[in-house]
């Protein structure tokens, strides 16, 4: 049989250190675009170049300097919205897999890539 294996509380609270300071090397950037990606919105946007929907490089720039932006897109993100772009697919659905504060943070990312 196998023998139980103990770790030292010094190397288990190395262990788990290491493992926080790996997560906390990640910067909002980054954590928003996996975010992005998890949440699927790279399905239908990019960066840089419309897809399905606008870049975000385009909506940073029609938003710019639109202190109301970040509540309205959250907003847009999860209950959907339309006639703004004027995209051949129509309206953004609603994206229910997005809570309120996800909603901020990608749109609070998406208003930073300009």
């Amino acid at each position: 049989m196998f023998a139980a294996m103990t770790i030292s509380r010094p190397l288990t609270t190395a262990l788990l250190g290491g493992a926080l300071l790996a997560l906390s090397t990640l910067t909002p950037a980054q954590a928003s675009e996996d975010l992005a990606r998890k949440k699927a919105c790279l399905a239908c946007h990019q960066v840089s170049k419309a897809v399905v929907g606008p870049s975000f490089a385009d909506i940073a720039k029609k938003y710019k300097g639109d202190k109301k932006a970040v509540d309205r897109l959250a907003g847009k993100v999860r209950k959907g919205g339309g006639g703004v772009w004027n995209m051949p697919m129509g309206p953004m659905p609603a994206q229910g897999q997005v809570n309120e504060a996800e909603a901020k943070q990608l749109v609070t990312w998406i208003l930073a890539t300009n």
